[in-house]
């Protein structure tokens, strides 16, 4: 069964509710990791206002009983504390499209007659239950010793400076020790000032992260076909988050810029027959399969599109231009994307080991994961003969 998941729940009503599917059974769950990363979800020095309404928590209601996953779908609910503030409320409708957002396409495409319809539900609200559901990944991922997690890079044009000798858990610890969750120190302070004049001047900023995962075995994902490469898959997760315009395999844009020779990541042979990388220029992934080194996955995220400062635009009531109005949101939302984007990306690997490893117990699944196929001169024998194709040719 592959592994997937729904979410529903809009920005203001009761609740936000995931179910995931395709879990092995045997998974011992643990509440607290999943409490912890919607924590940190709602943690940056920027964030709006709703993240001093809301403290986020899972209820888990279905798949898991006796603190183990029973290979049912799992159920998640997560309760709306701002709800009570719209239960009764009287609701002004929106009629004027905020430049950025899914207000005007929302309508064009459904034929909303009030914009808010769009925006209960294109809201970044949702991703809270992404984040669950990322847990849960996670933690089925550890079972097998790979770890996924993830820092800033940049906030605006701000940029950290992360040397080849801050090796990645370095990266994460650090990062986790600021509001900006950035692994150097240094450019810390710099992106602070740059959100507070941000927060003065009520504008936005975006930024970029990156998402690592460590202890992946190499043969993940395939090349035979477009939507089974590993890497379509990861772009495609991470696209999908609000505000993400951009996604990259380790350094794909810089590496354009490069020569081949400069890009690719040579093959050496160990004593023991290992075959292995001293580069990771690929950022893990060759052919859309997985090499065994850590994969690298990077995000664009643009400025968040709703600002103090009014935007220009049309009332579709009136026909006449008029300006926005502000709804609640975050000057810089680049460090609470990073544990979103560890939540999809670990939801594709997932997905990924699961279909390497098939079965639908945590234990044969352990026990086919020691035998993998791994980058060893003992594991590729070669015939070494000639061979022909052998297809008869079509006749013309």
């Amino acid at each position: 069964m592959p592994l997937r998941f729904l979410t529903a729940g809009e920005s203001h009503g009761p609740a936000l509710t995931a179910i995931l599917e395709g879990l092995p059974a045997g998974i011992r769950v643990d509440p607290d990791a999943i409490a912890r990363d919607l924590e940190r979800r709602q943690q940056a020095y920027g964030a709006g206002g709703r993240m001093k309404i809301e403290r986020d928590a899972a209820t888990i209601t279905a798949g898991v009983m006796n603190d183990h996953s029973t290979g049912g779908p799992i159920a998640l609910t997560i309760a709306n504390r701002d709800y009570k503030s719209w239960a009764n409320k009287r609701i002004t409708p929106i009629t004027t499209p905020r430049p950025g957002h899914a207000d005007l396409t929302g309508a064009v495409k459904y034929g909303y007659r009030e914009l808010r319809l769009a925006l209960e539900r294109a809201s970044a609200r949702e991703t809270a239950a992404r984040v669950a559901v990322g847990s849960l990944c996670k933690q089925y991922l550890e079972l097998f010793g790979v770890r996924v997690q993830g820092y800033v890079t940049a906030i605006g044009p701000v940029g950290a400076d992360l040397p080849d000798s801050l090796d990645y858990e370095q990266r994460f610890a650090q990062a986790e020790e600021n509001d900006l969750r950035c692994p150097d120190p240094a450019a810390v302070e710099r992106m602070r000032q740059l959100v507070w004049e941000c927060m003065q001047a009520k504008d936005t900023l975006g930024g970029v992260f990156e998402v690592v995962a460590l202890g992946l075995p190499p043969g993940l994902g395939s090349h035979v076909h477009w939507d089974r490469r590993l890497g379509s898959r990861l772009m495609a997760a991470v696209g999908g988050i609000h505000a993400i315009k951009g996604v990259e395999i380790g350094q794909a844009f810089a590496n354009a810029a490069r020569f081949g020779t400069e890009v690719h990541d040579e093959i050496f042979v160990e004593a023991d027959g290992r075959l292995v990388r001293r580069t990771n220029r690929s950022g893990g992934l060759e052919g859309g399969i997985t090499t065994g080194e850590p994969l690298v996955v990077r995000a664009a995220m643009k400025p968040i599109s709703t600002t103090l400062n009014p935007r220009r635009s049309v009332n579709l009531a009136t026909g006449q231009p008029e300006v926005t109005t502000y709804e609640r949101s975050d000057f810089n939302a680049v460090p609470r994307a990073v544990v979103i984007g560890e939540a999809m990306v670990a939801f594709v690997l997932a997905e990924a080991l699961l279909e390497k490893l098939g079965g639908d117990a945590v234990a044969e699944q352990q026990a086919r994961f020691a035998h993998l196929r791994r980058a060893h001169l003992d594991d590729l024998p070669m015939d070494n003969e000639p061979w022909q194709l052998g297809y008869d040719a079509l006749e013309r």
